[in-house]
């Protein structure tokens, strides 16, 4: 049995939020749209905002394969506000970042100097990181190597602006850090060292999962794995620098996978599925101790679904972190799921729904007779309509946090899913119509928070 506790920073109290990436904004990007969202969780009593990874993502749009784990994505940016000159305040922070930022700076400019070719494809200096081959390219492309610079710095501004706005209203926001990264990144060029990879840069293994809800054959993923050995030879340093990067932008970071941190999923290069892959141990309580350390109290979740083993368990216990439930996997007529309303520990986060669910409409729709009578055995009132029977089911958990996905709040359909896990087309696309988060809106949500006694 999890032991209960009740939490420090957003859990030492009842509290609602919101998931909504910055992408699914009406404009689709940072400007009036995030203030405006901002404004409607205060209205609506709600005091935690969740985005997706703020990263460059890759082709496809996925945030969960970006192309730099610190670096954060310009194609967020309100092209309409210009950042005032202040020379040596961004000459200052290009100084001060420039462990992630340099590699960053140096890998987009290769690559986008080369058509987006992933970077093992490389000629063999470049692949490399030869410096003065690296330099070379730099010089070639001057421009080009500070707009990306640029464009970081000026992001960083936009969001530090949207931030001191939404703490100055009590909304907190909540990041999300994949656990892996993608091997076309600067991370894993820059730092090959730390990454299980044969000479030319390819992996040995890659990241997946066994079959679970989302796939009957598991899922390859395909990042490289992390050389763990490696990373505790310099007190897991990389790490403990992505975690620090993650809150300078966010006051709750996701660790997505957590898992990962007591067992991951190797699956071999040339494998047909991801059935074929083997539980390899992670680096456990000496790294997840560090990066709370990293993080501060009360400010890291550990997402603890799919597979999860009486070690994860006590791996994120005794880290004292919060884990998730998620109501669309609770109905599954066993009495000891964990994420029925009835097992919720204070110390955790409740939704409906992720961005890798249906949406509660959808789900909804497709389940059948049997199964929606479990779920009308939880309710208070079996008669009210989805998805606000769901959502009132959420925040009347136990559970100190429960937050909801903007689609749902909307009472959208499938076809505002954000993302399917094993397709690769269709995925990360949706927005919000304007005015979609109307005052009553923010009302109706409001009454509902009250009533729970989660308001801000």
């Amino acid at each position: 049995m999890r032991r209960v506790t009740t939490g420090s920073g957003p859990f030492a109290r009842r509290g609602a939020g919101v998931l909504l990436h910055v992408s699914s904004l009406p404009a689709g990007r940072l400007g009036e749209d995030a203030y405006a969202f901002v404004d409607f969780l205060t209205a609506a009593g709600c005091s935690v905002w969740q985005v997706l990874p703020l990263v460059p993502p890759d082709e496809e749009g996925s945030p969960y394969r970006a192309l730099s784990a610190m670096a954060c994505h310009p194609g967020l940016l309100d092209p309409t506000v210009r950042v005032p000159p202040a020379w040596e305040a961004y000459r200052q922070w290009c100084e001060r970042e420039s462990d992630w930022l340099d590699p960053y700076v140096e890998y987009q400019t290769i690559r986008t100097s080369l058509g987006g070719t992933s970077w093992p494809d490389w000629e063999p200096t470049l692949r490399d990181r030869e410096p003065d081959r690296v330099a070379q390219v730099l010089r070639d492309a001057p421009r080009l190597a500070e707009r990306v610079r640029i464009q970081q710095w000026r992001f960083q501004q936009q969001w530090r602006a949207l931030r001191e706005y939404a703490e100055n209203r009590g909304v907190l926001l909540f990041g999300d850090l994949p656990i892996f990264v993608a091997h076309d990144s600067a991370d894993v060029w820059g730092h090959r060292e730390l990454f299980l990879l044969d000479e030319t840069g390819y992996p040995l293994t890659v990241t997946g999962v066994p079959p679970d809800y989302f796939a009957v054959e598991g899922q390859r993923w395909n990042n490289p794995h992390y050389d763990w050995k490696a990373m505790a030879a310099d007190d897991y340093r990389w790490w403990r620098r992505r975690v620090d990067r993650q809150r300078q932008l966010v006051d709750l970071v996701r660790i997505d996978h957590f898992r990962g941190f007591e067992a991951a999923w190797h699956v071999p290069v040339h494998a047909a599925t991801a059935r074929e892959g083997r539980w390899e141990p992670g680096p456990g309580v000496e790294l997840v101790r560090r990066l709370v350390d990293t993080a501060g109290p009360g400010s890291l979740v550990a997402e603890d679904l799919g597979v999860i083993t009486p070690a994860v368990e006590r791996l994120r216990d005794d880290a004292g972190l919060p884990g998730m439930k998620v109501l669309q996997f609770a109905f599954d007529g066993d009495p000891d799921n964990p994420h029925l309303p009835s097992r919720h520990e204070q110390h955790a986060v409740v939704y409906t729904g992720t961005h890798d669910n249906d949406t509660t409409v959808g789900w909804w729709r497709a389940l059948t007779d049997d199964s929606r009578a479990l779920v009308r055995a939880e309710l208070a009132d079996p008669s009210e309509p989805m998805p606000w029977a769901l959502i009132r089911l959420a925040l009347s958990s136990p559970a100190r946090l429960a937050v909801v996905p903007a689609q749902d709040l909307l009472a959208l359909g499938s076809e505002a899913r954000m993302n399917t896990p094993g397709v690769t087309e269709g995925n990360w696309s949706w927005r919000a119509t304007s005015g979609a988060f109307s005052p009553a809106l923010a009302a109706r949500l409001r009454e509902l928070v009250e009533s729970m006694d989660r308001s801000g």
